[in-house]
């Protein structure tokens, strides 16, 4: 009876269907959902006491499919189905809705009735609420900001009846006092990120952070949550979270989605998605299990293995980066400049402001700007005086490359834009990022044989999680002798690699061509 319960009622299933919709609050698809629910122990569905919370409903799915779970596993223990849904409903499942709209789509997926104190009702509850809430909560703003996630004022200061989006779980001192109990299982998929305004460097500022760290106060026995998967190696804010999650040694399981389209069918998401498993005891090792054009990968590992202080995201390229660290050689990183190379943008109000003080044609002590290829040459220029930082670059041949460089769809991938030679008595804005400068064109004209392997672009694909290629993901690059070219098969030779490893690097990387500036 169980099972026509709610196979009749959902036929075809309507939160498949919102899975697929391409949105920030990203609806999860039912397979995914019970996925996550299978990393739980199963003896929890089989508990009367055992609570659980979503504490970001959006389709109501988490709760329902964990409603399906207790009703076929307390079957023994409470006989009679309405007593047993009873139960369930009043003193096991519990939710925090994300906005009003969705308070009423789980409810109506979970009591089968968007007001569970209706005769539609599988529960009936005194309240229109039920156990899953939705309370407005305003932000609190300071200097322009929520203290509390972060927003913008000019953004979500808004009028009553408009959605402020400051989700409750993050916006209150005490989260606890929410339901003022406590949780066995808190599990669920959060908003991901708010847009920040004001600034050339603005962008969205990520908020599913702060749900797990909420979530992780309210010390449940078991937290799981599906985020974007860029946290692991990079992203705006992240840089505490990161640490004290791959230190913590408490993550017993991950799942890394490279592709979130995999995951989520037609939502493209920078850096993939993962969800964890997050115990209240601590591992030795994780499991952690790669997701990539159908095929699965696992392995037992350290989140953060000896001598590299990051988390490498792919099983297989963890025996290559151990043989590349033996070789102990300087970082790449030390020759790649910050945003803004040349320190042509200024501040106005303490907000970046983005140069545009460019012209056509060339004057008397002015520099060749590259910019961006709006011109057939992408080339402007500004007077020498503009430029405020690495001077001692600009009479130089420099390497070039653009700072951002977005792909879509499965492996392989450049990683990378092309890098190019800029020439002397040139600069660039912050389109692009300089990565070394020599007096003679044939030493960059090496490095950038270097770059364009795919062996460096592979090093940069472990942590690069977004469009954006700042210094830092050049960072387990190894530095080497730019006094000549570099190819794929001498670099194989120096570290070592085997076919296998070989072949799992150009399973990655597409081939990049020579179209260097001569």
């Amino acid at each position: 009876m169980s099972d026509s319960l709610f196979t009749n009622i959902y036929n075809p299933d309507v939160l498949s269907c919102l899975a697929n919709l391409s949105n920030d609050e990203v609806f999860t698809p039912p397979e995914i959902v019970n996925n996550m629910l299978d990393l739980l122990p199963q003896e929890l569905f089989k508990s009367p006491d055992t609570k659980f919370l979503d504490p970001a409903c959006k389709s109501g799915v988490f709760l329902r499919e964990i409603a399906k779970r207790l009703i076929e596993g307390l079957a023994d223990k409470i006989p009679d189905l309405q007593k047993r849904l009873d139960h369930i409903y009043h003193n096991q499942l519990y939710g925090i809705a994300i906005t009003e709209l969705t308070s009423l789509l789980s409810r109506r997926s979970v009591y089968c009735s968007k007001y569970p104190n209706s005769k539609y009702s599988v529960s009936h509850f005194e309240n229109g609420e039920g156990n899953i809430r939705y309370k407005r909560v305003n932000h609190t703003f300071k200097n322009g900001r929520c203290v509390f996630c972060g927003a913008s004022a000019g953004e979500y200061d808004r009028e009553e009846g408009l959605e402020t989006h400051a989700y409750e779980l993050i916006h209150t001192k005490n989260p606890e006092e929410i339901f003022n109990m406590k949780f066995d299982v808190i599990i669920g998929n959060p908003p991901y990120q708010l847009q920040t305004a004001g600034s050339v460097e603005s962008q969205a500022v990520p908020i599913y952070n702060k749900f797990v760290e909420r979530a992780i106060k309210l010390n449940p026995r078991y937290l799981s949550m599906i985020i974007p998967a860029r946290w692991l190696n990079g992203g705006f804010g992240l840089d505490n979270f990161r640490s004290n999650m791959l230190s913590c040694n408490k993550i017993s399981t991950i799942h890394i989605y490279m592709d979130s389209t995999e995951c989520f069918p037609g939502v493209d998401i920078s850096g993939g998605i993962c969800y964890f498993l997050y115990e209240n005891k601590k591992f030795e090792k994780c499991l952690v299990v790669n997701h990539q054009n159908g095929a699965i990968n696992k392995a037992n590992r350290p989140l953060l293995e000896e001598g590299i202080e990051t988390f490498i995201r792919e099983n297989k390229a963890v025996s290559i980066i151990n043989k590349v660290m033996s070789f102990k050689e300087e970082s790449f990183e030390n020759i790649v400049t910050a945003a803004d190379p040349f320190g042509l943008n200024y501040k106005e109000n303490n907000t970046v402001k983005m140069f545009k003080n460019y012209h056509a044609d060339k004057t008397s002590g002015d520099v060749g700007v590259y910019y961006y290829g709006w011109l057939k040459d992408g080339i402007q220029y500004t007077s020498k005086r503009n430029v405020k930082e690495n001077t001692d670059a600009i009479d130089k041949y420099k390497v070039l490359i653009s700072k951002a460089y977005g792909e879509r769809g499965n492996y392989p991938y450049y990683i990378i834009g092309k890098p190019f030679l800029g020439l002397p008595n040139t600069v660039c804005n912050m389109t692009y990022i300089m990565a070394g400068y020599y007096d003679d064109k044939e030493t960059a004209n090496n490095e950038m044989s270097y770059m364009r392997t795919r062996f460096f672009r592979f090093l940069v694909s472990l942590l690069k999680s977004t469009q954006n290629a700042y210094k830092k993901v050049y960072k387990l690059v190894p530095m080497q002798d730019f006094s000549k070219p570099w190819t794929d098969e001498e670099l194989y030779k120096k570290y070592n690699l085997t076919q296998e490893e070989i072949d799992f690097i150009e399973s990655m990387i597409k081939p990049m061509e020579d179209d260097t500036n001569e």
